[in-house]
């Protein structure tokens, strides 16, 4: 999927039309359908992305998800220390936080 396609994807899941992101990134006419056969310098790109609310880098394809999908961070989390954290460790340290949290709500 290229760019272009992209953004109509993005766009269309957001309920919005491509004039509506082009207006509201403040860029010129068409400014958007312009980059099927052209590049958008990064500043463009950057101001279609956060009226989108995604990153560049998803809308060039190079992410896998965008920035408001939930990603959990202890997941990817393999070493502390230098040292491995097993599932045991790592059920621990949620258990911590969620008690922190509870504590300051």
């Amino acid at each position: 999927m290229n760019l272009l396609d992209r953004i109509k994807t993005i766009s269309k899941q957001k309920g919005l039309s491509l004039r509506t992101v082009n207006e509201r990134a403040g860029l010129g006419p068409n400014a958007i359908y312009k980059w099927k056969n052209t590049s958008p310098s990064f500043d463009k790109l950057e101001k279609v992305a956060k009226v989108l609310d995604v990153t560049p880098n998803y809308l060039l394809g190079r992410e896998d998800h965008s920035s408001n999908t939930p990603v959990d961070l202890l997941d990817g989390v393999r070493m502390y220390n230098g040292k491995p954290i097993n599932d045991q460790e790592k059920e621990m340290i949620k258990a911590l936080l969620d008690a922190y949290r509870k504590g300051n709500d």
